[in-house]
């Protein structure tokens, strides 16, 4: 009887697991089927989303404890979860680049759907495919980059000597991955973007002998960590390489523990959040503020509009609006991603750079240069027309995109960097309260609600401290509510 008892608790036991997946199903990303993605759709969806990514050297995939093993362990924390069986490269790095992203629009495309918060789909690979994933997360285009990514020993150097030579052979091709202009690209530790590319857990093995972490999953954190990024880094003692969901891995338990509490303190965008985009320089980006990705004005922004708004930083350091400018702003991935992002608010913070001298020698084409970045975001505003002897006719505005709000520079206390304050508030601030007039935008004038900056200022007199950037929080914030 006791033996009957335990037989049937171990079944509903069983069923209950089992439940947790409420649809299971193949859908072909290629018309031949030689691409497909396996769909384990969550019974009780918390909105989470991960694709899997398997490994194999770029010659075979590993999609059983490397891919589908890990759906039941997914679907019980409420994620759906998917595993894209990508086509090999054979030295045409496109194709499974192609067949993973594709693999991630569909996710995102669907998530009405299958009850996913397309601001929360994440990519999880393991050793080749932590390479392909890690491709995705940081050179892929916004709408198909994750929004966090998981990466399992990962091969990150497609450098021969640092890091698993086929799989390097099989991605770049044989003549390739001799090609040191392609080595380096692929290297996605050199392609790590401070803002832009997402957080990451990177889990591996002190014993790996086959993907060395030192060279390869380490240099990602340290790529990660240097841009200021969100990175975990876990090594255990051993396990090897390939251990991936499979439970004789010896820390198994203690790995899902890991992860799963990774995972659970992820702070997710609300779905039906009020998008923020800040556009800016080095004082938007928070150039020496520590960590600034966490403390900068973006992330003060963020604090204090609370978790019905979403704000993006999307500051570059040097930047300027000018297209002449040493550094343009619009040739920046950030501007890029801002405008992908479909951003219901942008705040516009550029200027200070466009004072340098060797920059301001192109000031005639300042406004136009505005208008051109304004006119991206809003297609639907167009500048007045102006008729000689008459009044200009403004076109009716209507709402066909972001609201902008145009911030002044802050003053420049000192000439750092050829940075001439005299130009800021006598030629590009007039310039800016022009085009805001004419386009019917928000003007913020941090030139003045910023005051003489002698608590909140770094020694370098342009840059803000941490006061400062709480300052500049509270002042864009006030401006946004009302």
């Amino acid at each position: 009887m006791k033996r009957k008892f335990v037989t049937y608790a171990f079944l509903l036991f069983a069923a209950i697991v089992q439940a947790q997946t409420d649809r299971q199903f193949t859908i072909n990303l290629t018309d031949d089927g030689k691409a497909n993605m396996v769909c384990f759709l969550a019974e009780n969806p918390t909105g989470r989303a991960i694709v899997g990514v398997p490994g194999g050297g770029y010659s075979m995939l590993s999609n059983t404890h490397e891919g589908t093993q890990a759906h039941d362990w997914m679907n019980q924390q409420g994620i759906s979860y998917f595993v894209v069986n990508y086509r090999l490269p054979h030295g045409n790095r496109s194709i499974p680049i192609g067949d993973v992203e594709k693999g991630i629009r569909t996710v995102r495309d669907s998530a009405t759907q299958w009850h996913i918060n397309p601001h929360d789909v994440g990519i999880m690979g393991f050793s080749a495919g932590g390479h392909l994933s890690s491709v995705i997360s940081t050179l892929s285009d916004f709408d198909v980059r994750p929004d966090f990514s998981i990466l399992f020993y990962p091969v990150i150097s497609m450098d021969v000597p640092k890091s698993h030579k086929w799989s390097c052979i099989n991605f770049l091709g044989e003549e390739g991955h001799k090609d040191a202009k392609l080595v380096k690209q692929y290297s996605t530790n050199n392609a790590v973007r401070r803002h832009l590319t997402p957080p990451a857990i990177i889990i591996t093995a002190s014993d790996d002998d086959l993907v060395n972490p030192v060279t390869n999953g380490l240099e990602y954190y340290k790529a990660m960590r240097k841009a200021g990024n969100e990175c975990t880094l876990y090594v255990y003692p051993t396990g090897n390489h390939g251990f991936g969901f499979g439970p004789w891995f010896k820390y198994h338990d203690q790995m899902l523990n890991d992860l799963g509490n990774w995972l659970k303190n992820r702070q997710t965008p609300k779905q039906d959040a009020i998008k923020v985009a800040c556009v800016g320089n080095s004082i938007t980006d928070g150039h020496g503020i520590d960590f600034a990705p966490a403390n900068g004005y973006p992330a003060q922004l963020q604090k204090l509009l609370g978790d019905n708004y979403w704000v993006k930083n999307f500051g570059v350091s040097s930047r300027t609006m000018l297209n002449k400018g040493d550094h343009p702003y619009m040739s920046e991935m950030a501007w890029k991603d801002a405008v992908a992002f479909k951003p219901d608010i942008v705040i516009i913070k550029l200027g200070t750079n466009d004072s340098k001298p060797e920059n301001w020698q192109y000031n005639a084409e300042f406004k136009q240069d505005l208008q051109q970045m304004i006119t991206t975001l809003r297609p639907d505003l167009v500048q007045p027309a102006k008729k000689k002897g008459k009044k200009s006719k403004k076109t009716a505005i209507k709402n066909k995109g972001p609201k902008i709000f145009l911030c002044t520079p802050i003053p420049a206390l000192k000439p750092s960097w050829n940075i001439n304050d005299s130009i800021i508030a006598n030629n590009i601030i007039p310039i800016q309260q022009e085009v805001a007039k004419e386009y019917n935008l928000e003007i913020i004038d941090l030139y003045s609600l910023f005051g003489d900056g002698k608590e909140t200022m770094l020694d370098d007199g342009i840059h803000p401290n941490g006061k400062g950037a709480k300052k500049m929080a509270e002042i864009i914030c006030e401006a946004i509510k009302n």
